[in-house]
């Protein structure tokens, strides 16, 4: 079993500071400014919906290295649906949009990459992930 370590400290005004310890690179959190805090930063919900379209792309990396086609210089968008009560996150949706055309295969690939990266797995099934890939033409094999 794989872990990591990350550490939390609380800056005060509704401000958290985490540090991934192996690298000791760090993110800020805020609060929303619609739930009382200053939104200067990502919020906690900000964070776990950039997790899913973030590692989406990760393992869409990953499997497009191992089958050998180019998925360099995709974008992706994220957006953020709550629930007002109780406050959670209902719908994430992430939309990719592609630079390359891609064979049938190489697009079952993508698409099954994405839907089975460890965070969308992870995640709780009540919230809604919508996947939406733009620009994903498909070529002749």
């Amino acid at each position: 079993m794989q872990q990591a370590q990350m550490s939390g400290h609380y800056e005060g005004e509704l401000r958290t500071k985490l540090t991934h310890i192996a690298s000791q690179s760090t993110v800020l959190t805020d609060a929303p400014k619609d739930n009382q805090g200053k939104g200067e930063q990502f919020s906690p919900t900000d964070l776990v919906c950039a997790a899913l379209g973030s590692c989406m792309m990760t393992i869409i990396g990953i499997a497009s290295h191992t089958h050998g086609f180019n998925v360099q210089d995709t974008d992706y968008q994220i957006t953020k649906v709550m629930q007002a009560s109780p406050r959670k996150i209902i719908k994430i949706k992430v939309e990719f949009f592609f630079k390359h055309a891609y064979t049938a295969h190489h697009r079952t690939i993508i698409e099954h990459a994405a839907r089975t990266c460890p965070v969308a797995l992870s995640l709780d099934p009540a919230i809604e992930q919508e996947i939406v890939f733009h620009d994903l033409g498909t070529i002749e094999s």
